[in-house]
Order: structure tokens, then sequence, then C-alpha cells
């Protein structure tokens, strides 16, 4: 999942409206020609795009049949156009779709179930975990194209310059090494988000989450998710702990900082790691740490499971689908996703893709071993929409405009009212 990749030109909103007539709407190709299928490629448009063009381009070539129209969206705003595309019958007929889209569109009947269909011919050759992650009510609606969680990424030299031999396992401990790397190294320790994604991390160390999708009940304002949200809020005062930063820039800078060596430690994804070698602190690559997220007090870590599935329209019509179908599968072929690895430093979703020239680079390697410590998320529609209402509480939260309790009282009534059947 690709968080807080801030605001989008206006142009962008002129191309996807000239873009998203996707599905039945495609009907511009000519019965002896080859059949135009529209793909909303969310990934980032300068790191990641590039590898997909390519293999959009050699996809064409094997197969003269097919055009794709390759459209990069915005990721922020990507679920909303999605969403109001397919409601008046013209989403493009292929979307990269974040892994927490599918309860929510394959409920309204966007996305085509894809079971007996060729986009799963290889079903067992990906983790079964993944392929779950895609399902909504038994059915499979997407196929995994990359994973992700977030974990520690920390700088090797900084902490060794303080006399720090291995990554903190608690949060306790994260707070002590900032203080030693602050004295001894003369930057900050770690710089925090306020972000909602990046807090889920606080929750999962409580064993609670936003809502108990099983119990039908909001937990954002329980006595576990106060104590999660209370040493998330502690990260942000302290020597050697950066102040919250509450811009609409918050995220680039907490990256450009972090890749230039003015701070230790950060919590970030894989999406990242080509941005990372990019920096002068990690011209080394070898310079790179990757750690499992501080435990909370249970005693375990825990971080969310992202990634992105190809998920296929269900309103278009035959011959579409059984283009875009075919296109699914050769995206997220082992070819495709050793090729997507080796250039964008992403973790493929099948063990075939692992190749040993994957492996071989340390940001994926450290990321693999950070991998078992990622939860699923809820089977629930209305799941993603939950972050929300807190990614307007928790910046007057660690801004000091208000109280914690405030805060988490104000997003459990925004909740609240986004799943109506659920209790307090």
């Amino acid at each position: 999942m690709r968080r807080g990749i801030a605001a989008t030109a206006l142009m962008a909103s002129f191309a996807l409206a000239a873009t998203a007539c996707g599905g039945s709407d495609s009907g511009s190709d000519k019965s002896d020609g080859p059949v135009t299928i529209t793909w909303w490629d969310t990934s980032n448009a300068t790191n990641e795009a590039p590898t997909y063009k390519a293999l959009v381009k050699e996809f064409e070539a094997a197969n003269k049949d097919v055009k794709v129209n390759y459209v990069n969206v915005p990721f922020d705003q990507a679920q909303n156009k999605f969403d109001t595309a397919a409601g008046s019958k013209g989403a493009p007929d292929v979307l990269r779709s974040e892994v927490g889209w599918t309860p929510a569109f394959a409920k309204k009947g966007y996305f085509l179930p894809l079971e007996g269909t060729g986009a799963l011919k290889d079903q067992s050759k990906f983790r079964s975990n993944l392929i779950e992650q895609a399902k909504y009510e038994g059915k499979t609606y997407g196929v995994p194209l990359v994973t992700d969680t977030l974990a520690l990424v920390y700088n090797k030299a900084l902490f060794k310059k303080a006399g720090i031999t291995e990554a903190p396992k608690t949060w306790d401990e994260l707070k002590a090494d900032a203080s030693k790397i602050d004295a001894k190294a003369k930057v900050y320790g770690y710089w925090g988000s306020t972000q909602a994604y990046y807090a889920q991390t606080f929750l999962y160390g409580e064993g609670t989450d936003t809502v108990d999708a099983s119990a039908k009940k909001v937990t954002v304002n329980s006595d576990a998710a106060k104590k999660a949200y209370g040493t998330w809020q502690s990260l942000f005062s302290g020597q050697g702990l950066h102040k919250a930063d509450v811009t609409a820039d918050a995220y680039a800078h907490i990256q450009d900082a972090f890749v230039n060596g003015k701070v230790a430690s950060i919590i970030q994804g894989p999406w990242e790691i080509t941005n990372f070698y990019k920096g002068s602190a990690f011209k080394d690559k070898s310079n790179l740490g990757i750690a499992t997220v501080p435990a909370g007090s249970t005693g375990k870590a825990g971080a969310p499971t992202g990634g992105h599935n190809l998920s296929v329209y269900a309103g278009s019509d035959k011959a579409h689908q059984a283009a875009a179908l075919k296109f699914v599968n050769f995206m997220t072929s082992a070819k495709s996703q050793t090729q997507i690895a080796l250039k964008n430093s992403t973790l493929p979703t099948r063990d075939d893709a692992y190749t040993a020239e994957v492996k071989a680079d340390p940001g994926i390697a450290g990321f693999q071993t950070v991998l078992p410590a990622a939860q699923p998320r809820p089977a629930l529609p209305e799941y993603s929409s939950l972050w929300g209402p807190l990614d307007t509480e928790l910046p007057k939260i660690a801004g000091g405009k208000e109280s914690l309790d405030k805060g988490l009282s104000n997003a459990e009534l925004a909740i609240a009212k986004l799943v109506p059947d659920f209790s307090k």
C-alpha cells in the first residue's frame, strides 16, 4: 500500500476523464482488429510506472489481438475515481486495486469473480494468505500483483555510531535508542507519522483494531486502543524524537530526512525501497536496516498487510473481459513479477518469483523477514474508509490541538456512522 503520496495536478483529472472509458464503452475496436482494454495503474508514476509500461509493451508484442490503454492514476485518488466511474458504467477494464478495496467493490458488483478464468490458472503458485485477501464472501476478485507490510527501517551507520548493535524490539527500546542517537550521532533517532495506516502498528501491538468485525463493535476508543494511541503520541516528544509534522507534505518531509541521514529510523513499506537507495545515506544498500515493527505491551508486533491486486471490471463486455483476463495472467506471471521485483524492489506474491537474483536485493530480503508480522484486514466493505476519521483526528492529537480522549471520541462517533450496525 502506498500512503501519503500527496496531491495531483489538475491535468490528471482531465486525463482520467478522457480515458475512463473502459468496459463496454471501449466499443471503438473494430471487429477484425485488436481489442483495446484500459488499465488504471495506481503505482508511483516516477519510481514504479516505467516498469509496468515496459511490461505492457511486452504483452502487446506477444498478444497482437490486444492493445492496452495504459493510464497512471494517483493512488490517493484512484479508489474514489474508480467508484465514480464504475457507478456510471465507464470504469477501466483492469484496475490495480489496493487489497483493502476488494470487499467494497466486490459488494457493489464492480469486480468480476475470477474462479475458473485464465487469470487464476496459476492460483496454486500464489501465497494462500494473499489469495484470501483477494476474496469476498467466498469468491476471488483479484490476482495478487505485489504485497507489502510496514517495518522499522533504520540507518545502520547511525545506530552503530550511537553504540546500538540491533534494532529495538519494543517502543520503549526505540525511545531509549533515539535518545542515544541524538546524543552521539547528533541527529533525530525516530520520526513518526500521523497517518492512520501507520498508526495501525500500535493497535496491533495492543491486540486491537479500529473495529472488531466479528463482534460488530467499534473499538477505536477502547482501553486497548487508548493505550496504543497513547504510545504513538508519546513518540512525538522526548530526546531524539522528532515532533509531529501535520503539514500536507509530511510524508515527503519524513522520507527526505531519512534517506539523507537526518533521522535514523522511521516506519515505512517496501514501496519506498528504490527511493531509499537514491538517498545519500543509502548509496551503500547494505546500510539500510529493516526490522519488524516494535512490539506493544502484549509482547507481540503487528503491521497491516498491504499490497495490490489486479481486478477486472464486471461491467466490461465479454470481449474486453477476455482480453483483460489474459492481460492479468501475463502481468502476474512469475516472469513478470520477477521483473517487477528487480526493477522496483517490491515483493512478489508468488513463491516462484523469488529467484536468487530477487532475493539478492537487501531491501526485498529484509522485508521478506518481517512478513510474518503482517496482519490480515477483515473482509469488511467499509474497513478502508474507517481510516478517514482517524486521518482527521490524529494530526490534531499529535499537534497538540486536541486531547487524545477528545480525538478518539470524535473518531469513534464518525466511524460508528460508517458502520451503523456496529455497537460502541
